[in-house]
């Protein structure tokens, strides 16, 4: 059963290591938030590693700059892994060919930076969708137009047999009070018009051996035991916290916030109707991340 906590210090002791969701725990989209930077920097205080892990399709160094522009100070966390690089060395491998129909805005296009620790990698080409291999999806051209926008070119697409590789398997995240589509949602879309997407980021495998081997690469290795995933997704981190066996503390207040009836903790009742409903058993609760 899922136990309601009040802060991350009730329960930090327990773990060696956080991996630590962004949007809707950390920042909200447009500034960071206060009382989880506090607590991540006293848990890093304490000797513990902080590994930010989000569904995000910049390659590190782009968040690592998002992140000085919101404000979240460096002693906050101490790597990144990113669904975006995950992704990136999927595609320098050749995972949807070298000639790619690109999705994305244009701020986006830091995902086609180099990739210099793979030998050998693909050279990749951005063609119009008639002439592609294969397709990049880092997110909507316009995360607050309807997706059906994009059912004449998913079906053109799934008629070239193209594979579809997503960058950021999030179906939605909230900036600020607005709610945007991300990539994660047109994936689900070109799925279910019977085309194949690839997924990189939570709650798939390939972002947590990311995620473990920049965490290893700080010291020692640290065992999944004690390693605490928090997020605000239960499709995304607590689905994938519950795939890799780790323990996970889902932020009620992001995503959910609605349906937990969160204010300043999520009411226990509605808690336990969402979890039972999405088939979800995070190890912790809490409303915010403090």
């Amino acid at each position: 059963m899922t136990r309601i906590v009040s802060n991350l210090a009730e329960i930090s002791h327990q773990y060696d290591a956080l991996f630590v969701d962004l949007w809707g725990c950390v920042h909200d989209g447009i500034k960071a938030l206060p009382d989880a930077v506090k607590a991540l920097q006293a848990y890093r205080q304490s000797g513990g590693k902080v590994v930010l892990v989000t569904n995000s399709p910049r390659p590190r160094v782009g968040v690592e700059k998002q992140l000085v522009h919101f404000g979240v100070p460096e002693d906050a966390w101490d790597t990144i892994a990113t669904s975006g690089d995950s992704a990136r060395s999927a595609m320098y491998r050749g995972a949807v060919g070298e000639k790619v129909y690109f999705i994305g805005e244009r701020r986006d296009q830091d995902f086609f930076r180099p990739l210099d620790i793979l030998e050998n990698p693909v050279e990749i080409t951005q063609v119009p969708l008639d002439e592609a291999e294969g397709i990049v999806c880092a997110g909507p051209f316009d995360p607050m137009a309807d997706l059906d926008v994009m059912r004449p070119d998913f079906l053109l697409a799934k008629q070239y047999g193209l594979k579809l590789l997503c960058a950021n398997p999030d179906i939605v995240v909230d900036r600020g009070e607005t709610r945007e589509w991300c990539a994660g949602a047109l994936a689900a879309l070109y799925t279910e018009m019977g085309g194949e997407s690839l997924y990189f980021g939570k709650p798939h495998p390939p972002i947590y051996d990311l995620a473990r081997r920049r965490l290893s690469a700080l010291g020692k290795p640290i065992a999944d035991d004690r390693i605490l995933a928090i997020g605000d997704g239960v499709l995304t981190d607590i689905a994938g916290a519950m795939g890799e066996d780790i323990d996970s503390l889902f932020i009620t207040g992001g995503l959910a916030r609605e349906e937990t009836r969160t204010c300043t903790d999520p009411d226990a009742s509605a808690l336990k109707s969402y979890l039972s409903e999405q088939m979800s058993a995070p190890t912790f609760a809490i409303g915010y991340l403090r």
